[in-house]
């Protein structure tokens, strides 16, 4: 996925939650429903994290300097691990407090059928947002399940994306189920369990994000399928005989730096090995064309050298 990959999933997401959120506080402010206010802020956080990711793509773009030689790729990284900060802290952490404060005072719901009402519009303007994440992510998952992409992506924007979307959808769900028991039950402690598991809800998804996107930004290297393409583009079986050692890693979604030494044939000369090397960098180019930035360092195989 490019720097502007995943961005007409983004700006789906970011229309459909700043309108859903207007329409959640709007029906908090009528009928009283705290699940409604979670939701809320839920939604408030989303809109702020999608915004949070365009502005990582647009920092990513910066070109390399003196001080940053390798570029600016990794505040993809940066961003989308404030945006689990962001879910975790403002998502989670007020839903559970106003939940457990509404399980110990509730207070009755009024005009509870316009929080159905602005509920169900919500599930649909959000189930939108997730098809239009699941078919912009389909090309990168290749056959994957959805959970080994968010595992193994090193793209962040679609992985937050879907994990967010998906938040908000169930969380819908139980907020319309909170407000659905109140109105059959009678009782108000419903809304206040319902809101409780939206703030659980989120807490979980923000701490899976928080783990993934903190491997992504410390670094992580190539995946086993381009491991094995390097390795085989860098050996031609003629003048480089073996790989001796391998490094990898993402310096940005788009941009892989690769570090190998080589087994040379003895007996070549430094035209045929400088020839030998280009040629290694052409062909693994070929197979990963975010192979970037790749040092190769000719040498002997120690029973060559023996």
């Amino acid at each position: 996925m490019s720097a502007g990959g995943g961005k007409k999933a983004i700006l789906a997401a970011l229309t459909a939650n700043a309108g859903i959120a207007v329409a959640k506080f709007i029906g908090a402010a009528i009928t009283g429903s705290a699940s409604m206010l979670a939701e809320g802020v839920h939604s408030v956080a989303d809109t702020g994290n999608q915004g949070l990711l365009l502005l990582g793509q647009k920092r990513a773009q910066q070109e390399a300097d003196e001080l940053h030689p390798f570029g600016y790729g990794r505040n993809r990284y940066f961003y989308s691990f404030v945006v689990a900060l962001v879910l975790f802290t403002l998502g989670a952490m007020f839903s559970i407090y106003e939940g457990i404060h509404k399980i110990q005072h509730p207070e009755e719901l009024t005009s509870p059928i316009v929080a159905v009402a602005i509920l169900v519009i919500a599930i649909g303007l959000e189930t939108y947002s997730f098809i239009t994440a699941m078919r912009e992510s389909a090309p990168l998952r290749a056959g994957t399940s959805w959970w080994r992409f968010i595992r193994n992506s090193r793209n962040p924007e679609l992985p937050v994306v879907l994990l967010e979307d998906t938040g908000a959808l169930v969380g819908l769900v139980l907020a319309l189920a909170a407000v659905v028991l109140t109105m059959l039950t009678g009782d108000p402690v419903w809304d206040g369990i319902g809101t409780l598991g939206i703030g659980i809800l989120l807490g979980t998804i923000a701490i899976v994000l928080i783990v993934e996107m903190k491997s992504l930004l410390i670094g992580e290297g190539a995946t086993p399928d381009q491991d094995d393409k390097i390795r085989a583009g860098l050996v031609d079986g003629t003048r480089i005989d073996r790989v001796i050692h391998l490094r990898t890693q993402y310096l940005g979604p788009d941009e892989l730096l690769v570090a190998a030494k080589v087994s040379i044939v003895p007996g070549l000369e430094i035209t045929d090995i400088a020839a030998a090397i280009d040629e290694a960098e052409a062909r693994v180019r070929a197979e990963i064309p975010i192979a970037r930035v790749m040092y190769i360092e000719p040498d002997l195989y120690r029973t060559q050298r023996a």
